[in-house]
């Protein structure tokens, strides 16, 4: 009996340590994701700002309601300065707003697409977007398109806060370079493994009437730049 007591205990805290690692599910360590070597160099860079006009693109099925999207003046308050100093004199005074009228509740989603997809050198390990939710009990979904086109979506997150929160997720990583989300391979050549599409808000049905406003902000990513930056001067490029 003292036999079986030990294993299970032995067995709780070995639970307990993994769930440990992996219970922050707002915000993903993404030196632990997909981390099969050493060799990484992490880095958060810029995605897209939403600075400009006709970046962005806003669309519901005409079933469902009225979308418009346009810029405006203003910006997160808790928002960290990106410590990259090649975008340290971009622009950064605009957030884009969505404003969706409901025809009737049902089960509808809304799109925010970009007006092409926005690649992202290395192998991406998080992507976070600053959101104004507006307390409503929708949620955020990534749209990505992995190096073989493949189309894929990743929740982000719930709507259902008040004010500006930072939404972060991860990208899983490919188990073996041909299925799931494939961002490295030795056929793949120089061109990004990744790219960002937009979002989707899929809306609850009870809250979804009326008007909704949201805002976003501030699109970045976490990549490993280690191939790229430890890439051989004299190493030919294969984009021909």
């Amino acid at each position: 009996m003292k036999k079986l007591v030990a294993a299970f205990i032995t067995l709780a805290l070995a639970t307990g340590a993994v769930f440990a690692q992996n219970s922050s599910i707002q915000d993903p360590d993404a030196s632990n994701i997909g981390n099969d070597s050493a060799r990484q160099a992490l880095r958060e860079v810029s995605v897209d700002r939403f600075e400009r006009e006709g970046a962005w693109n806003v669309r519901i099925s005409p079933d469902f309601g009225v979308i418009s999207g346009r810029l405006f003046e203003g910006s997160p308050a808790g928002k960290e300065e990106l410590k990259d100093t090649d975008n340290t004199e971009m622009e950064d005074s605009k957030v884009l707003g969505i404003k969706v009228e409901f025809f009737k509740r049902g089960v509808n989603s809304f799109y925010i697409t970009c007006a092409r997809p926005i690649p992202i050198e290395g192998i991406t390990k998080t992507v976070s977007v600053w959101v104004c939710g507006r307390n409503m009990a929708h949620q955020l979904w990534l749209l990505v398109q992995d190096y073989n086109g493949n189309n894929f979506e990743i929740w982000q997150g719930s709507l259902e806060f008040s004010g500006w929160k930072k939404l972060t997720t991860a990208i899983p990583p490919s188990t073996d370079g041909e299925h799931g989300i494939v961002q490295s391979s030795v056929y793949h050549g120089d061109k990004p493994g990744l790219r960002i599409v937009g979002f989707r808000v899929d809306c609850n049905p009870m809250e979804a009437r009326g008007s909704y406003y949201m805002y976003m902000d501030d699109l970045r990513a976490v990549t490993d730049l280690y191939d790229v930056e430890n890439k051989d001067e004299d190493d030919m490029s294969d984009a021909w």
